[in-house]
């Protein structure tokens, strides 16, 4: 084999491997998988679980349950201003991240977030469950 031939058969063998590793990233791509949605809503169980003047962090949910005088509410727990898990306080909640603080029904106090946490919404179902949705719209 003559040094010419070699760089010939070196040279068609590296184009080879490219185009095969080529082709696995396209196929990878046209394969991939994306992430489940993420669960919206939530049973709660009985609306009786929830007595009057009390307060539930729902973890799962990000979320607060409230029993008011004005009936049962919910909040989300993830701050308007880039989304981090805001921390119930004694007198409202507060963003680890960026320090915005809300009173205890959502609205904002102090920033950097621009408004308060938002309002979700709550059902009842026919067995008296409360039902708890995340997503809007």
């Amino acid at each position: 084999m003559t040094r010419r031939d070699f760089l010939e058969a070196a040279g068609r063998a590296l184009l080879a491997v490219s185009g095969l590793a080529a082709l696995g990233g396209v196929l990878r791509f046209l394969g991939y998988q994306s992430a489940p949605r993420p669960q919206t809503e939530f049973d709660l169980g009985p609306a009786a679980a929830f007595p009057a003047g009390s307060r539930r962090v729902i973890s799962d949910a990000g979320a607060v349950v409230f029993n008011t005088p004005g009936g049962l509410t919910a909040l989300s727990l993830v701050c308007p201003h880039l989304g981090c898990t805001v921390r119930p306080e004694a007198a409202g909640f507060e963003c680890p991240c960026h320090g915005s603080q809300f009173d205890e029904q959502g609205a904002l106090l102090r920033g950097p977030a621009e408004g308060g946490l938002r309002s979700l919404t709550l059902e009842t179902d026919e067995r008296g469950h409360l039902i708890l949705r995340t997503e809007t719209g």
